[in-house]
């Protein structure tokens, strides 16, 4: 399995605070059964994004990682948060932020107080040549409340990441409940831990996989662990997709027609 949202690196923001730490949540990881992970430390008013420290981060842990025969395959990323600035960052450099330098970023929205022009933003990511990532939408009160408004933005192409705990009910019921609707709907994409330690936070995919399997089926949980996470981690197109449900019940038809327009044209351009 593949996670691409895991706070991996020792004393960049709120997850790991030492290589030691960091050490055993690769542990952890391994040992359920994932074989490469993205480390995304946060970019936002808080926490710093810088490069060329995440590098040298990434170098000391592989290295780590290798002395206790841990088997994981790290990459960089990012926890993007949508700030003006970081747009301005992203859209000037477009592979700084993105998982593995590729195409995908991974995108964070604030709890509460969302712009009404989002989806320009996720827009004007796509123009510069970025495949934005909603992470843990299930999680967000507002889109809890409207998840409408998730609709719309994947109406336009956004992709979602919902995180494994969620989907096993360990970050409360309403992110539960939103977990399991967008998941009968198809409306995810990928499944990743967010982890960020190894106790309240732990980078565990197995058991949401399973559920997932057993409640939507074997292809699903798959998809959303493997396929589409390698796909990403590789900077390919993912594979064609299962059309969503109620997606398109109040949109026009030429919107409802966009969907298999767009997965037409993916699938063309990646046999190409």
């Amino acid at each position: 399995m593949v996670d691409l949202h895991h706070h991996l690196l020792p004393g960049l923001d709120d997850g790991s605070p030492n290589l030691e730490t960091s050490v055993a949540m690769a542990r952890i990881a391994a040992n359920d059964g994932i074989t490469h992970v993205v480390a995304t430390p946060h970019a936002n008013n808080v926490y710093t994004f810088d490069p060329e420290r995440i590098a040298r981060l990434i170098v000391a842990l592989r290295s780590a990682l290798e002395s206790e025969a841990i088997p994981l395959t790290i990459a960089s990323g990012c926890d993007f948060h949508l700030s003006y600035d970081n747009m301005q960052d992203a859209i000037a450099h477009p592979r700084k932020y993105t998982v593995n330098g590729g195409d995908y970023l991974l995108v964070e929205l604030p709890d509460y107080g969302l712009s009404p022009h989002l989806d320009e933003a996720f827009y004007e990511l796509g123009l510069a040549g970025m495949k934005p990532i909603l992470t843990h939408p299930e999680r967000n009160p507002t889109l809890q409340r409207d998840p409408k408004r998730l609709a719309d933005w994947m109406r336009i192409g956004l992709l979602t990441q919902v995180t494994t705990s969620s989907v096993v009910g360990q970050m409360g019921r309403a992110a539960e409940r939103m977990a399991h609707k967008m998941l009968a709907d198809r409306w995810v994409h990928f499944l990743a831990t967010d982890a960020h330690n190894t106790e309240s936070r732990p980078p565990r995919m197995r058991a949401a996989h399973d559920l997932v399997a057993k409640k939507y089926g074997t292809g699903y949980a798959d998809r959303l662990c493997t396929t589409n996470p390698m796909a990403a981690f590789e900077g390919r197109t993912l594979p064609e997709q299962e059309e969503p449900l109620h997606l398109y019940e109040d949109a026009p038809e030429l919107t409802r027609r966009w969907w298999q327009i767009f997965w037409k044209h993916r699938k063309t351009d990646q046999d190409d």
